[in-house]
């Protein structure tokens, strides 16, 4: 039994999805995915946990081809649709695929797999009106999952997650954020990740309400659908806020107010998958008359943290344990940190995933004895409310004898008038051991001196970047996420 998927039976005819203006409902999805599951069984009775990877638009038909992945007994594999051929092929063999799903747009990327010997390659136009039979019964224990972490300090490693596990994730965020049958909520981000898989598509799903796809993202399209007044949820993370912020902005003022009175309507908004910048979280509100509930998790882990359904959203913190996960604070020896003193998140609970994908030795070093899965960001609790200081490897940076938090001193800098974004990271340095350094998105006649200045007002001597760089814009990764380790490297060049 898959849960997620014995949950679409109680809703037949409801809606389901919207996809470029066609609507299918609960028992379209059904029918489709069970079609999709026997054509990939064939003779097969069961998949038996054969990975599946595919390669499809955000879509109906990427939920009916995820589904029907999940329904034969296959792990799906979803493949980033905006990554070259190496990419992807790293991903295809380190799970050692048995079947390769390619929708017609990408066929021309992946043609060297179309003769292999080593897996099944399928057109997704190979996958209509398959006739269907029985479909094996799978236990909700399998393997369902494998999804890629962003690789930021090593190759990317491949988090397995269970039926269980993704169950556990799904209704985890479904007490905490109210979903229900009456919720319609934009799916536009990536489907290679947790945020858009778990968090939109999945809680959706699960409670019967209604995704509406947006292929591409596009500013105009957004705040059209908006003022259609269907949608109550969206969920985003920190970049696209910036940028629906950016072209409302040049929008005539009645324009603005449709948008206004549309987004008031709303049940609630949330921002993840990088930090919310507390600039863009007012400069949002005071457009939509919301605050953006901030929330924290990672591919391993699903979802961990948010901050309150009810109650307080804290800017610039990420909110507290979501039902059903246990979170810690520990030093660098593993001990819990007394309270008010900054330490690793550690996280426990059926929501954590099962292990890296053909990795023994990092699943074991990615867990304490006792079972705790270290997710390497380092955080505080301040009045109940755990708040980011960043992460180990790239944002907590070791300079002069005081760690300093990268994401705090871009808070900062990010507040003055001139500034549209910026990045902190430390580079090598004799004298410091690392030298504070900021890349800035911003107009190009700022005073750096003046900004120094400024800043000697918000920060301490010793958290002033020593270094300041200009970009046209910052480099990131598909969720939006700065990669601090590019950006490194723009320092160096």
């Amino acid at each position: 039994m898959i849960p997620l998927i014995e949950r679409a039976f109680q809703f037949p005819s409801r809606t389901a999805v919207v996809d470029r203006g066609n609507k299918f409902n609960y028992q379209d999805l059904l029918e489709r995915s069970a079609a999709i599951a026997q054509s990939l069984l064939g003779e097969q009775k069961d998949l038996n946990q054969q990975r599946v990877a595919f390669i499809v638009n955000p879509s109906y038909d990427y939920l009916a081809v995820q589904w029907g992945i999940w329904r034969a007994g296959g792990i799906a594999v979803p493949l980033c649709t905006s990554y070259p051929f190496p990419s992807l092929q790293y991903v295809i063999e380190d799970t050692q695929a048995s079947f390769l799903i390619v929708a017609p747009e990408f066929e021309e990327t992946l043609s060297p797999y179309q003769k292999s010997q080593t897996l099944t390659y399928l057109s997704t136009r190979d996958l209509q009106n398959y006739p269907t039979g029985a479909l094996p019964d799978i236990n909700p224990n399998r393997g369902a999952m494998i999804l890629y972490t962003s690789g930021t300090t090593s190759l990317p490693k491949g988090v397995l997650s269970t039926h269980q596990t993704i169950s556990a994730q799904i209704k985890s965020l479904v007490e905490a954020w109210n979903w229900s049958e009456k919720d319609h909520i934009l799916s536009i981000l990536p489907l290679h990740h947790v945020h858009g898989i778990i968090n939109v598509n999945s809680c959706a799903l699960w409670s019967g309400a209604t995704v509406e796809f947006l292929p591409q993202f596009d500013p105009a399209k957004v705040f059209e659908i908006f003022c259609q007044g269907e949608v109550n949820v969206f969920m985003a993370v920190p970049t696209i806020y910036f940028k629906l912020i950016a072209f409302y902005e040049t929008l005539p003022s009645s324009k603005q107010e449709e948008i206004q009175n549309a987004l008031k309507k709303f049940r609630f908004m949330v921002s993840g998958s990088a930090a919310l910048p507390v600039s863009v979280m007012e400069k949002w509100k005071s457009i939509s008359g919301h605050t953006l509930l901030e929330r924290y998790g990672m591919t391993e882990i699903g979802m961990a943290i948010s901050n309150p359904y009810d109650g307080e959203r804290r800017p610039g913190h990420i909110g507290q344990p979501l039902p059903g996960v246990s979170v810690r604070l520990c030093d660098e020896n593993g001990k819990e940190v007394p309270a008010g003193t900054a330490g690793e998140i550690q996280v426990k609970g059926e929501t954590v995933f099962s292990e890296y994908w053909g990795k023994p030795e990092a699943t074991a070093k990615a867990f304490t004895p006792d079972g705790w899965f270290k997710t390497g960001d380092i955080a505080i609790v301040e009045e109940g409310y755990y708040r980011i200081l960043g992460r180990d490897s790239v944002d907590i940076i070791k300079s002069g004898g005081y760690k300093i938090s990268a994401l705090e001193i871009e808070e900062k800098i990010r507040a003055h008038e001139a500034v549209k974004d910026c990045g902190v990271v430390g580079i090598p340095d004799e004298e410091w051991g690392e030298k504070v350094v900021a890349a800035l998105v911003a107009d190009p006649n700022v005073d750096i001196s003046e900004l120094k200045n400024w800043l000697r007002a918000q920060l301490p001597s010793y958290k002033i970047p020593k270094e300041f760089l200009f970009l046209d814009e910052l480099p990131r990764n598909a969720l939006g996420k700065v990669t601090k380790n590019e950006l490194k490297k723009r320092f160096n060049s």
